[in-house]
């Protein structure tokens, strides 16, 4: 492994999977060459709305008073066009967290974790990540929750196949001691849920998936997937981007 990988401890998580199945060059020139994309009004959105829930949920509160309280403490005026669009997003935002707020005090769950840290090991690789939710049913189920801001539900079979919920539950059972028996996804601006599960031979698939990754980053092997160009963050300073759109 080259001194690249020295100075940057090597780890798992899903953010780094998920670019290197994307493209694997993106992923070096994220996490070996510490290139950053820049944030736009979606990711902006994005943080704003995770922060808000995190600083709500820390508070054990249920009162929208206090996750407005905490929606405006955590706003970012950052990735914006211009300052309508900006005060457009927000607008958007809080009508959101009001529906999520709706939803959330009439839920009979107790909110185990907010922001989960996790720290594991998949084969001989450090795992690390963070789970936005998991609550305790009145029953003794566990969920496993993942929020998603964008406008659009994804489909049913988009969900089964995610791999980020497969490495969350696989989190689940190694650090914390459970199987989850609910796994959803929130998507917060339909205020929807989509349910889904995973059965012991999915997250197989998903270990064996993270694991033939690890290998190639190690292997450096970081052929670029020059299909995905078009819509790839690094358009303007890959040199196969440049290749291939010029």
């Amino acid at each position: 492994m080259r001194d690249d990988f020295a100075r940057h401890e090597f780890k798992i998580s899903y953010s780094r999977l998920n670019s290197f199945l994307f493209c694997p060059y993106k992923y070096k020139l994220i996490y070996v060459d510490d290139m950053r994309a820049p944030i736009n009004a979606d990711i902006s959105f994005g943080h704003s709305i995770h922060n808000a829930l995190e600083k709500f949920h820390s508070q054990r509160s249920k009162d929208f008073r206090a996750l407005h309280a905490c929606y405006i403490d955590t706003w970012k005026n950052e990735g914006f066009d211009t300052p309508t669009q900006c005060y457009e997003y927000y607008l958007r935002g809080k009508k959101i967290l009001e529906n999520y707020f709706e939803s959330f005090k009439s839920a009979d769950v107790q909110i185990l974790f907010n922001e989960k840290k996790f720290e594991t090991n998949i084969a001989k690789y450090k795992f690390v990540g963070i789970i936005d939710r998991i609550d305790r049913h009145p029953n003794g189920d566990y969920e496993v929750m993942d929020y998603k801001t964008h406008a659009k539900v994804w489909e049913q079979e988009r969900v089964d196949k995610d791999l980020q919920l497969s490495l969350y539950a696989y989190a689940c059972k190694t650090v914390l001691g459970f199987n989850p028996n609910i796994i959803s996804v929130y998507f917060l601006s339909q205020n929807k849920k989509i349910y889904t599960a995973r059965p012991p031979e999915q997250i197989q698939e998903c270990i064996n998936l993270s694991v033939e990754i690890a290998q190639k980053i190690v292997a450096e092997d970081f052929e670029p997937n020059t299909q995905k160009c078009p819509v790839c963050d690094f358009k303007n300073r890959c040199k196969y981007c440049k290749a291939v759109l010029t």
